[in-house]
């Protein structure tokens, strides 16, 4: 959700001022898309990444306008489709080798009434197929992330009111079923959501309070752990777009929009310390203000992107419309790595 205010308002609201948050990075964008069609509106939303093994520099993002459809871009971002759908507001895909890449989109346009979008992601053309819905559970969309289970895909469906529905989606047969089989629930305003697979926890993030754990494991369990907070100082409202950088067993990062200060805030995994932030800001490319989702991919996508691609939605892109921001995952580790230097002088 896009906040609408200064970042100094916002630091105002919660009785801090800017000394008071933990040192933040900058680095800037090699990259931008093509705004959105929506102009003049809080509209694009959120971005997906599909990284081609064979040809890292022709891997796509998938992201939302939120107010329009889906739109399909490669790494020069470039246009490379657009599905009309009206107002899909997340997105998320999974690749299944042989059985397709599947894309997963959180359809409000009935807000009584949650619906997940499916369609299919030629990775050659960048074309978009419709595959079926199944439904998302009783109130607004907002949020969507996907798990891999056997060989059923588990979607989790983020409401607006704080619900939260797990969702089996079947892609067996000639048309894809789904089945909420567990949900849970959060207090206030919820969105963005990731799975760390590797340990089947589930992340959401509620806006105003921070990011929130679910054990998948535990069946029947629907009670998450609040495992990192709204501070001011690491972590500002809104919490948004989440998204995780995996290493090991159970190491690595997982990320966070830190909606409030233009920022994005970095956990350790698997015990959430906070482990640095960054800011994106202007360089041959614009800043990135008021983020609202974010996507992050490791791995080699060409010479721009060596070790990874961070994709992050700018919510001030003037005079054009909403778009998304492209960064070098390695220029991200590198300015980090050269403040904890600095630190310890």
């Amino acid at each position: 959700m896009r906040r609408g205010i200064a970042v100094a308002a916002a630091l105002a609201a919660i009785g801090l001022a800017a000394t008071g948050l933990a040192q933040t990075v900058e680095v800037t964008a090699a990259g931008e898309t093509t705004p959105v069609g929506t102009a003049n509106d809080d509209a694009a939303d959120d971005p997906a990444i599909w990284r081609n093994a064979r040809r890292p520099a022709a891997s796509l993002i998938v992201a939302t306008d939120k107010k329009a459809g889906l739109y399909v871009y490669g790494l020069d971002g470039q246009v490379r489709h657009f599905e009309p759908a009206g107002r899909l507001n997340n997105v998320d895909l999974i690749d299944l080798g042989r059985r397709g890449i599947w894309v997963v989109a959180s359809d409000r346009n009935d807000e009584a009434n949650a619906v997940l979008r499916l369609y299919r992601l030629d990775g050659q053309t960048g074309k978009l197929a419709p595959a079926g819905s199944a439904p998302g559970g009783a109130g607004e969309a907002y949020g969507v992330c996907l798990m891999r289970s056997g060989r059923d895909i588990h979607a989790f469906s983020v409401l607006k009111h704080g619900a939260i529905h797990q969702v089996r989606l079947d892609i067996g047969g000639a048309e894809p079923t789904g089945t909420i089989v567990q949900s849970y629930a959060l207090e206030t305003q919820t969105e963005g959501c990731v799975v760390d697979e590797r340990t089947a926890t589930l992340y959401v993030g509620e806006e105003d309070r921070g990011i929130w754990a679910f054990d998948l494991r535990q069946s029947g369990q629907t009670a998450g752990k609040l495992v990192a907070a709204v501070d001011g100082v690491h972590l500002v409202a809104d919490v948004e777009g989440l998204a995780i950088a995996p290493r090991g067993r159970n190491g690595g990062r997982l990320v966070a929009s830190s909606q409030g200060d233009n920022a994005y805030a970095l956990y350790r995994l698997p015990d959430m310390a906070p482990a640095g932030r960054f800011r994106i800001a202007a360089g041959d490319f614009g800043a990135t203000e008021e983020t609202d989702g974010i996507a992050l991919a490791l791995g080699n996508f060409g010479a721009k992107y060596p070790q990874g691609l961070f994709v992050a939605q700018d919510g001030d892109n003037a005079p054009a419309a909403q778009n998304f921001k492209l960064v070098s995952w390695r220029a991200v580790l590198d300015a980090l790595k050269k403040a904890d230097k600095q630190s310890a002088r």
